[in-house]
């Protein structure tokens, strides 16, 4: 499994959330009405904040009922971005992060199955066979899709790690 690993300062998840079903495989439905559900005005201020690395929108995952090891409860689901700016507006919310060593899955093909095929191996195989164990904190990836192929992309988990 490719993986890199990065240190990052602490910085704040700033953008719109909400509880959806923990969901393993196919398109989660709730997560797709979140993404609807974003008005131009927070699209404006997320990409003005945006001031760290990866300069993508974020799919953000955290307080899940099974710690992420079971397809059973709910997380919190967040769309935006990443900043360090302390000033948001009412209109978003802000999870700060803190300063943590993060291991990041690159991986492209199908979409979402790549992606939710390379977030169950972190689980699976890298982490029973890697010298790290995950932290409690947002995990998030971001996705860019081909616009020369349907339904492919090149996506990035970025999991919060420290060594055992």
């Amino acid at each position: 499994m490719e993986c890199r690993i990065e240190e990052k300062p602490a910085f704040h998840l700033v953008g719109v959330s909400k509880r959806v079903p923990m969901q393993f495989e196919g398109v989660n439905n709730e997560i797709v009405k979140l993404a609807e559900s974003i008005t131009e005005e927070q699209k404006e201020e997320m990409h003005s904040l945006q001031n760290i690395e990866p300069y993508e929108i974020v799919n953000a995952s955290y307080n899940a009922d099974a710690g992420f090891l079971k397809e059973e409860g709910d997380l919190t689901h967040l769309i935006g971005i990443l900043t360090t700016e302390n000033q948001v507006s009412e209109l978003l919310e802000k999870v700060p992060v803190e300063a943590y060593t993060w291991a990041i899955f690159p991986n492209k093909g199908p979409f979402p199955s790549t992606l939710q095929e390379t977030m169950a191996k972190t689980y699976s195989e890298w982490l029973p066979s890697s010298d790290y164990e995950v932290i409690n904190a947002p995990t998030f990836s971001f996705t860019k899709m081909d616009e020369d192929k349907k339904d492919y992309a090149y996506s990035e988990v970025w999991l919060p790690v420290r060594k055992k």
